[in-house]
């Protein structure tokens, strides 16, 4: 049960170049940004990441895909990151788009060691090729298989020392299924408290999911698009 570790460089010790990474987050919200500074600064290449998209030109996972870290990325939506962009239309990274929905549930099914699921989203469309494909009660339906990872990368607002875990608001985004389908889980914290200081009935996501902890720093929270009402006059 010693899941503690001090950092993310300590807790990433047996990371290595050539792995599948499974990350949470949704734009900036969410970011393992201490996981994703680690592997950044350690420069481990080769990597193929799974996340619903790959940040912005700086931010997020866009740090490790601008440093060609990045030997594949598999995501829903590229277009907040134009060197995502430039090295897809240039064939310098191998990408696969999947549906938002079809990737959570594909991670999900990971974690819940099923072996795939059937789906009508993108039948008859170039998703479904090279496929098995079905008719259900009438339907097309395409089959999906689960996705798996070397390593989960997540980030909870509150995680006890067993490895259960909190997340605020909208931060949870995919970090509970991306938490699940990881064989070696690693969650950064905003704050870390001995077990028992935790109601139950408010964890998220179950320690047993969970391989490695560590207290999280100097988290930036960046805004991805900021917004704001016009200066009435």
């Amino acid at each position: 049960m010693k899941k503690v570790y001090p950092d993310a460089d300590s807790a990433l010790f047996d990371f290595h170049d050539g792995v599948t990474v499974l990350v949470g987050g949704f734009g900036l919200c969410g970011n393992p940004e201490n996981l994703i500074s680690s592997v950044h600064s350690r420069g481990f290449k080769h990597l193929t990441i799974v996340s619903n998209n790959c940040g912005t030109t700086e931010n997020g996972l866009g740090v490790l895909l601008k440093n060609k870290q990045v030997a594949k990325m598999v995501g829903s939506y590229v277009g907040e990151n134009k060197e995502f962009e430039r090295q897809f239309l240039a064939n310098e990274i191998g990408v696969e788009l999947v549906p938002q929905g079809t990737l959570a549930e594909r991670l999900r099914a990971g974690g819940a060691g099923l072996g795939g699921f059937f789906t009508p989203t993108g039948y008859g469309t170039q998703i479904a090729e090279g496929k098995e494909t079905r008719m259900i009660g009438g339907k097309g339906y395409v089959f999906e298989k689960p996705i798996v990872g070397d390593y989960a990368f997540v980030k909870a607002y509150r995680g006890d020392t067993y490895g259960n875990l909190i997340f605020r608001k909208t931060a949870r985004n995919f970090n509970p299924v991306v938490a699940m389908a990881g064989r070696i889980t690693i969650a950064e914290v905003e704050e870390l408290v001995p077990v028992g200081e935790l109601d139950p009935d408010q964890v998220h996501c179950p320690s047993i999911f969970v391989q490695r902890i560590f207290l999280g720093k100097n988290y930036q929270k960046w805004i991805e698009q900021r917004t704001v009402r016009p200066r009435s006059r």
